[in-house]
Order: C-alpha cells, then sequence, then structure tokens
C-alpha cells in the first residue's frame, strides 16, 4: 500500500560544538540518501526539526538543500512543529520551508465545542493528521479534547510530538494515555528520543544523540522505514558516523588525575573516534582545576580523535569540616577565616575580609537593584584587582 519514512528530533543546529554539529548534519544527510534510495513514497519529521524557532542561518541555509533534494526526487514531506520548533507567536522557520514548497505542516485543526478536531491531509490515500509539540508537554491537555475529522477508507496516519504513558517509564512528566486517543493505523512519535514501540505507537529515536549521555546510550542515530505491504512492516535504519569511545575514570587527588586520565586513553584506540570523558570521584586532596584538561585535550588530538567530549557533574571536591570552639560569637567569622586559611594556605584568603566587607554592602535609599547590582560588582572587582 504505502512506504513511508518516520524521522524526528533531528535538532539542527542543536550542538555548540562544531565538530557535533557536522556529525549531527552529516546523519541527516544520510537519513535524506536513505529515503531517496530506498524510493520510499513520503517522509514524516515528527517535531523537532530544528533545536529553535530561530536556527542560525548557515544551519537553514544548508537544510533548505537537503530538502531540495527530497524535492527534485519527488518525494514530499510533511511535518509537524517539536516543543523546539514551537514559537509562542505560532511562526516559526518551519513556515518558511513550507512557503517555499519543500514541506506540508500537517497540524491543520480547529476548535468547535470545545474540542480540537483535526483535518487531514489527504496524499494518495493516505490521510495525515498531525498535532504539534508544546513547550513543557502543555500539549497533553489538548490532546485530550482530540477528534479526527475521518477519513472513510484511508490509512490514518497521526503525527504527535508528546509523551504517551507507556513510554514515559519514571519520567516525572505528563503523558497522554494512549488509549484516550482517536483510532489510526500508525502514530508516528516524536519527542522522547528513545526508540520505542508500543502497538502501532513508534518513536524513532533521533537522528543523532543530542548530549553525552545520549551519546553514551545511543551511539549513534536512528529512523524507520515503514513499508506496509511487508509483514514485518518496521525497518530501522541505523545511522552509524562516528564509533563512540567511553571513558569512566574515578578520582581521589587531583594532583596525579592528568596523569591517570591520559594513562587509561593511552590504552585504547581512539583514532577518528568520539571519546567521551566521564571524570568522578571525592577529591581527598587537590581541587578540580589542578586536572589539565587542556592537555588531556591535547593528547586525544595527537591520537587522532574526531572529538572528545567531558563530564566532571560526578567530580566532588571533599567538603572541609572546620571544628572551632567560640566562646564569643561575634568572633565566629574572624575564626572561621583564619582556620579556613591555615587548613588551605592561598594568597586569596588575604582578600577574603574586604570580600565580605564588600558584598554586605547596604542598598541605598532610592537605588534601582541594576544599580545596586552593578555597584558591588565594581567593589568586588576592586577587591579582587579585575
Amino acid at each position: 500500500m504505502v512506504k513511508f519514512a518516520h524521522i524526528s528530533d533531528v535538532h539542527l543546529g542543536g550542538w555548540k560544538q562544531e565538530p557535533l554539529q557536522d556529525l549531527n548534519f552529516q546523519s541527516f544527510q544520510m537519513a535524506v540518501d536513505a529515503c531517496i534510495n530506498q524510493k520510499t513514497d513520503f517522509v514524516l519529521i515528527s517535531g523537532d526539526l530544528f533545536d529553535s524557532a530561530y536556527p542560525p542561518i548557515d544551519i537553514l541555509k544548508k537544510t533548505f538543500a537537503e530538502f531540495r533534494r527530497l524535492k527534485d526526487s519527488k518525494i514530499p514531506c510533511f511535518i509537524i512543529p517539536g516543543s523546539h520548533d514551537y514559537s509562542v507567536s505560532g511562526k516559526t522557520f518551519l513556515d518558511v520551508l513550507e512557503k517555499a514548497g519543500f514541506c506540508k505542516n500537517v497540524a491543520d485543526f480547529e476548535i468547535i465545542d470545545e474540542k480540537i478536531i483535526l483535518n487531514p491531509t489527504i496524499y494518495e490515500g493516505v490521510a495525515i493528521y498531525g498535532y504539534p509539540g508544546r513547550k513543557s508537554g502543555l500539549e497533553v491537555a489538548d490532546l485530550r479534547k482530540i477528534k479526527l475529522n475521518d477519513s472513510p477508507g484511508m490509512f490514518k496516519i497521526f503525527m504527535l510530538h508528546t509523551t504517551i504513558d507507556a513510554a514515559k517509564g519514571n519520567l516525572p512528566i505528563d503523558a497522554i494515555e494512549s488509549k484516550s486517543l482517536p483510532q489510526a493505523d500508525y502514530y508516528a512519535m516524536g519527542h522522547l528520543h528513545i526508540d520505542f514501540q508500543y502497538q502501532n505507537f513508534v518513536y524513532p529515536g533521533p537522528i543523532f544523540p543530542n548530549n553525552f549521555q545520549e551519546l553514551e546510550d545511543l551511539k549513534y542515530g536512528s529512523f524507520y522505514i515503514v513499508d506496509t505491504e511487508e509483514t514485518n512492516s518496521l525497518k530501522k535504519i541505523e545511522l552509524k558516523i562516528k564509533e563512540i569511545e567511553s571513558f569512566d575514570i574515578e578520582i581521589k587527588t587531583s594532583l596525579t588525575a592528568t596523569e591517570k586520565i591520559i594513562s587509561e586513553i593511552d590504552k585504547r584506540d581512539i583514532k577518528d573516534k568520539i571519546v567521551l570523558l566521564r571524570v568522578k570521584g571525592e577529591l581527598e586532596t587537590g581541587k578540580n582545576s589542578d586536572i589539565k584538561f587542556s592537555q588531556i585535550e591535547d593528547f586525544v588530538k595527537q591520537k587522532n580523535a574526531y572529538f572528545m567530549l567531558k563530564n566532571t557533574h560526578n567530580l566532588k571536591t571533599k567538603e572541609v569540616e572546620l571544628e572551632i570552639e567560640v566562646k564569643n560569637t561575634e568572633d565566629i567569622e574572624k575564626e572561621t577565616i583564619k582556620i579556613y586559611s591555615e587548613k588551605n594556605p592561598s594568597d586569596f584568603n588575604d582578600l577574603i575580609p574586604q570580600l565580605i566587607h564588600t558584598l554586605s554592602m547596604d542598598k541605598q535609599e532610592g537605588e534601582t537593584s541594576e544599580s545596586f547590582t552593578n555597584r558591588l560588582l565594581d567593589e568586588a572587582k576592586k577587591v579582587l584587582r579585575l
């Protein structure tokens, strides 16, 4: 009957690091290649084509070129806005793509008697319905009011950018009850970055992982090609673009951490791979800044890795416990600074009393909050000699 591609969560422009932003786009190009080579009848993009409603111009230019490839191959594209594409004004660059004739936004609906009636986009005997995602899952309440303007005898596709209850797991977010949604033959889901199927609800996963954790867990992007004539109608297309090499290193002293990390990395082949460096632990001696990450990055480059991402979220400095016996509570601040300085010798300690005095300044009568903040910052900079 029909063969179509189901893509979601492309997030073009999402990565701030240029090498990973390039991989994100290359994964999208690979997906377009597959759609053309496998002669799909059409393509669905279930939200978050871009990472923001107003992506950078260079991202737009490259994206337009890929949509032109689909159009030149006579493969139409149907799309809905996602939570990142969403704009309160209702205007996004998806409108520009649509006006250029590169895609069709199928989020066509009207409100009648407090019900949201979705109108289908009809394409060669297929009825495609869609409802946009919104920030913070605000679309869920609307989805409970959805009705489809019926299209008898047609294969019905419902495009959604939201969370369904069956896929929610332990996430502390609102989710739509799958049983409460109108009946469709295929639910083209987006929003959750997971490869997940429940009955005919399908999340294809992102085109490319969007953060450190996703690179660890997913390693690469994916989407689905759905062929309703096949017994196994779902075909997962894996977009394997770069290998991932993960390092999970626990340290207790920062003084030898640089050498330890380099030694661990040197044991493996990281050529042309994305290196994920997770450094964790509680430092018993030294501090985070003692770890020479620039030296580690230089070593990784020498080993010809594609790129390195580091994660130090679980690297903590052991809290200093001060046992102070103070007879006069008025001296507690002075004695605390003295003991801390003895246990943690630093030139900065001489500035602590002055800095505390500066930050204790009162807001003057009639002074605006902005002026007061600027005055505090100016005085603090003088103390710190910045």
